[in-house]
């Protein structure tokens, strides 16, 4: 078949382009099936492939409906909605990695599908009935207690096969310490059965509403923006703004992570996808392996703070809050350019230091072609208005949008073709009109069963981990473990304040590591947000506090899954490339501290003028903590002058953290030391580096 289509149509630049790309995506699945166990899936072939899809399809277009129009009981669909849920992993995660023989599903998997997916639906129709029923009758039903223990075990092997076992071991921690809680105090084991999978402060508490409620609309969108291209536009985009200039490659890296992470909301996603393209220019550059890699998980696991989407997470802070998403995605702005500014600054300086040059004339996109192609982008600002002006509900905003992408994507579809059919007319007249019937089949294939398939897909992981967080929350509530943790945790820090947001965040960045953002988000929303909020943070500044260092802790050395990801790309060291992730990073680790001791960059109570001050002081700040980390070539002097370097950086660093803590006293000492710094350089190093 492939052999006719060529004959009808000779190869074209787009045709080639094509090619290329599917020889990517094919390295790009090896790897995020190592790194990812999102992407470990069964192989479904032929009509079982598209049985499969189509359930996946439908369960899309089920939560599209159910989030804009039923008016169901909440335990009804929330039980309802994990039952699909259980469905679907199994007929998509398989018990373990490897090889694995298409269009098979061995027995046990199939009764655990069956068991699991009875269980939750058979909470959803008999939720009327148990909520008239007293508690005493429910926990003497047989049937209720073991529908619900059985509905649980399901549940933990679906999240060990999809989102992996570090969050099991965390979650079996705080059950284990439930049962002994329990058993301690006289109780019956179908009490705690009845708090973690029946009662709304268990399974079906927070998480999994606020999942199954906006976040699987938000994950269907992004489906739909992957299907029109827009990653593809955000790379070329980022190639002609920055490519040109001094180590290109690693600022396309920074700035194209930055717009595709902010839609793909995944650290390990967003680094395999923009990486397998970037990681190879900057090496071919002149960036070492292990800084290539780590350039792009940095830089990608800052795609998760950046609005408008923010990853899953973003929408649980919304509902813990209790303010509309707007308000978290405004708040959210400043911080994360800060954020992407201080990875720049990073790359640029490492760029100077290795006398590397930008991609040349040739290799760069024409930026007027890309303009041509800006209509891409039009979802995206449907979306950022229709939420920013709140005119409609998230889940609304998320609709309307997912319609204004699939208008996108046929128009982008056609204005392609006609390209291929114009370049078909110029080299083979006579072809012209078998091209233009395949013009017309490819133009009426808008993608939209895919995007729906793939939508359905992505949600499973997400609603898995969001179900467990909300059983681990429950052990929490109902033994009254939070309260004993920020005790402790108050008691340590003795009311200091920056030793409450260390502990605070080494707490936070080793919950985190190997956890979904979303769950780490929720555990440390429940134990550690109130710490700061009783020692006096702001609320929203405990919340986002807590949600950047959940969120570092992708590149955060042992278990880095995005630096690992990135490493496996750029031929690295795993550990060298978490490392120099967590160096470029350093902005990640710095900006959570600047908005827990001075609220106006989140702008809390802050006037126009505190915000341009806080600003300005945390660039200079970032410039000169960057500075000092990277040593420019001060690291590369000899003899007295690689003292002074050393002396220099130290002072840098010194200055920068200055700037960080709020007061005017530090900010002038702060930029003092800086300008000093940098004035020192200039005028007092003549000397060349040494050679290596």
């Amino acid at each position: 078949m492939r052999k006719k289509k060529q004959e009808i149509i000779p190869e074209t630049p787009e045709e080639m382009k094509a090619e290329i790309q599917n020889d990517i995506e094919a390295d790009v699945d090896a790897i995020m099936r190592k790194y990812d166990r999102e992407s470990n899936t069964r192989i479904w072939t032929g009509i079982p492939k598209t049985i499969v899809g189509i359930i996946l399809a439908l369960f899309s277009m089920y939560c599209i409906y159910v989030t804009l129009f039923a008016n169901f009981l909440e335990q009804v669909r929330l039980s309802s909605f994990l039952g699909l849920v259980i469905v679907m992993g199994y007929l998509t995660y398989p018990a373990r990695k490897g090889k694995m023989q298409a269009n098979y599903m061995p027995w046990y998997d199939i009764m655990l599908m069956v068991l699991g997916a009875a269980s939750f639906f058979y909470y959803t129709v008999n939720a009327h009935t148990l909520l008239n029923t007293g508690l005493k009758l429910k926990l003497q039903d047989p049937v209720y207690i073991i529908a619900g223990i059985i509905g649980l075990v399901v549940l933990a092997e679906l999240c060990r096969r999809s989102v992996g076992l570090p969050i099991l071991c965390v979650a079996g921690a705080f059950l284990a310490y439930t049962l002994y809680w329990y058993i301690k105090d006289g109780k019956m084991l179908a009490k705690i059965v009845h708090e973690l999978f029946y009662n709304e402060n268990g399974l079906l508490s927070t998480p999994i509403n606020v999942c199954s409620k906006y976040i699987v609309v938000f994950i269907i969108f992004g489906a739909f923006l992957e299907k029109t291209g827009i990653s593809t536009y955000f790379i070329e985009l980022a190639n002609g703004l920055t490519g040109r200039y001094a180590g290109g490659p690693a600022k396309v890296a920074v700035v194209s992570s930055a717009l595709c992470g902010m839609v793909s909301g995944s650290s390990v996603g967003n680094t395999v996808t923009t990486g397998s393209i970037t990681i190879p220019m900057m090496k071919k550059t002149g960036y070492d392996k292990n800084f290539a890699g780590a350039v792009e998980a940095a830089a990608s696991t800052g795609g998760q703070i950046m609005p408008p989407i923010m990853g899953a997470a973003a929408f649980l802070m919304a509902d813990y809050l209790g303010v509309p998403y707007s308000d978290i995605i405004v708040r959210a702005i400043l911080p994360a350019c800060l954020y992407f500014l201080g990875v720049f600054l990073s790359v640029h300086l490492e760029a100077k230091r290795l006398g590397l040059k930008g991609l040349s004339k040739d290799e760069l996109p024409k930026i007027k072609e890309l303009l041509k192609e800006t209509y891409l982008l039009l979802p995206l600002f449907i979306l950022i208005y229709l939420v920013c002006s709140q005119t409609m509900t998230m889940q609304s905003s998320a609709a309307w949008s997912i319609l204004a992408t699939i208008v996108v994507g046929v128009v982008s579809n056609y204005l392609r073709m006609r390209r291929v059919l114009k370049l078909t007319r110029q080299s083979d007249p006579q072809a012209a009109g078998e091209a233009e019937k395949v013009t017309g089949q490819l133009f009426r294939a808008v993608n939209v069963f895919e995007a729906l398939e793939n939508g359905g897909r992505s949600c499973i992981s997400v609603a898995v981990a969001c179900g467990v967080a909300g059983v681990i929350c429950g052990c929490l509530t109902i033994t009254g473990l939070a309260s004993t943790v920020i005790n402790t945790i108050v008691t340590i820090s003795q009311g200091k304040l920056f030793l409450g947001l260390f502990l605070t965040m080494i707490c936070c960045i080793i919950l985190g590591m190997g956890l979904p953002t979303t769950a780490t988000y929720c555990i440390m929303a429940s134990t550690c947000a109130p710490i700061l909020i009783q020692m006096g943070v702001p609320m929203v500044c405990a919340h986002f506090f807590v949600f950047y260092y959940g969120i570092v802790a992708d590149i955060t050395p042992p278990v880095a899954l995005a630096a690992y990801a990135g490493s496996a790309i750029s031929g690295g060291s795993p550990m060298k490339t978490g490392v120099n992730a967590t160096r470029l990073a350093i902005a990640g680790f710095i900006i959570p501290f600047i908005f827990a001791m001075s609220p106006n960059m989140l702008l809390v109570d802050a006037t126009w003028y505190d915000v341009l001050l806080i600003t300005v002081t945390s660039i200079i700040g970032m410039y000169g903590v960057t500075y000092g980390l990277s040593g420019f070539n001060d690291n590369e002097l000899s003899g007295s002058s690689r003292i002074a370097g050393i002396c220099r950086r130290l002072i840098s660093i010194a200055g920068g953290l200055m700037l960080i803590y709020p007061g005017i006293g530090t900010d002038v000492f702060g930029v003092a030391l800086v300008g000093a710094v940098m004035l020192w350089r200039k005028l007092g190093n003549k000397e060349k580096p040494a050679e290596a």
